[in-house]
């Protein structure tokens, strides 16, 4: 709307104030009650709350600190991790042998959580109304509700999308719970966060994608660590994280740290919530522990990142240029990863259980002199400097909701 701006008549306040609220949409987020679900979507939850919309944020209440951190609003839906777990296992989560294992992942992501989804989401939006959800692939309940409530959705990924044997009980239990609710989960557009060249093929070729940069959230007060900001360059810089993820074995670790520091590097070691920094005493003068750092602060000064197979990870280290070592485990999603960095030739791997000292010296020594690893970086992250931003493609997303 253009107002005059000579002659007799010009605006009011609360003219302005009409228009701006017939302007506002109203965009409800959804993801798993996990770090690595909940993280991706935040870039485009912010970009949609900066351009003044009205943003809720749905995820599990131990996700809630970091939606306020993000100055977004939580409300409740689905189950936390572990609860949806034991749900899923009778409540005996320990006792089930590895072998079922991917068996009660899908029923986690296929049944257990979608129906709870589902019945917390259903309820808000009876309450309050939205234009349009976004909600993460792992989180079909959110797009079941929308379908229910009849609000334009698309899906959002939280990296390389994964197809294997989990993938397929997963699509046929919620396809069997939106039958069960008269629903037909319609194929729907899927923001992108994953660079071309390196997702999955098969996803590329039936998915309606929306390619969007990555963009990786900071905390407020977000700083870069002394052991960085006051080295003096003359070595290499290696990044050694376990991110969020919530288990790997100490002495592992402890082989991987001290293969890195007996070469000439600095090694910055990030434990997160998966070892107790208490169990690494000892650790040589190049090495610097600390149990958080800012991944987006750190990367742009590091030479290599090891890591543990993260897609979060993986992603950020492609957007940065900087190539990866990858201790994966026996998970296939950890594996694709695993594939895909050393496909892409950015980076090499080693099996978890096939952690030694020895190995990964040599292997981060041969990464940090092959000059291809690095030029295959930079050209990773040259085509995801080119994905367009979250707030150019929310506009392309409001623009379907009329």
């Amino acid at each position: 709307m253009i107002f005059a701006t000579s002659g007799r008549t010009s605006p009011t306040a609360d003219t302005v104030e009409e228009v701006a609220k017939s302007m506002m949409k109203r965009v409800l987020f959804a993801a798993t009650g996990a770090h690595g679900h909940v993280l991706p979507l935040l870039p485009l939850a912010v970009a949609a709350r900066d351009a003044g919309h009205e943003v809720v944020f749905a995820t599990s209440e131990g996700m809630f600190g970091l939606v306020r951190k993000a100055g977004l609003e939580p409300i409740k839906a689905g189950l936390e991790p572990a609860e949806a777990f034991a749900l899923a296992t009778d409540h005996r989560p320990d006792a089930v042998p590895p072998e079922e294992i991917p068996v009660v992942i899908a029923k986690v992501f296929g049944d257990v959580q979608p129906r709870r989804v589902f019945a917390d989401l259903t309820a808000h939006l009876e309450r309050h109304p939205a234009d349009l959800v976004v909600f993460e692939i792992a989180n079909p309940g959110a797009g079941l509700a929308a379908e229910k409530m009849g609000v334009p959705a698309v899906r959002h990924t939280i990296g390389r999308v994964v197809t294997g044997p989990i993938s397929a009980p997963i699509k046929a239990m919620t396809n069997a719970v939106a039958a069960e609710l008269g629903l037909t989960r319609p194929d729907l557009p899927v923001v992108d966060i994953c660079p071309t060249s390196v997702q999955e093929a098969d996803f590329l070729a039936d998915a309606d994608r929306i390619p969007m940069r990555p963009t990786t959230w900071s905390e407020p007060g977000d700083e870069l660590p002394a052991s960085v900001r006051d080295r003096d360059g003359t070595r290499p810089l290696v990044y050694l994280t376990l991110s969020t993820t919530e288990a790997f074995d100490v002495t592992a670790l402890r082989a991987t740290i001290d293969g890195i520091a007996r070469l000439p590097v600095d090694l910055l070691v990030s434990t997160g919530n998966a070892v107790d920094p208490a169990a690494l005493d000892g650790l040589p003068d190049n090495v610097h522990l600390q149990a958080w750092v800012p991944q987006h602060l750190v990367l742009p000064h590091v030479d290599l990142i090891v890591h543990h197979a993260g897609a979060g990870t993986a992603l950020n280290a492609f957007s940065a240029g900087v190539p990866q070592l990858v201790l994966h485990n026996p998970w296939v999603d950890e594996q694709r990863i695993a594939d895909t960095v050393v496909a892409a030739g950015v980076g090499d791997r080693i099996a978890q259980h096939e952690i030694a000292a020895d190995a990964v010296a040599e292997a981060v020594g041969r990464l940090l002199d092959d000059p291809s690893a690095r030029a295959a970086a930079g050209k990773l992250a040259a085509e995801v400097d080119g994905m367009p931003s979250p707030a150019e493609v929310l506009t392309r997303l409001l623009a379907v909701t009329g």
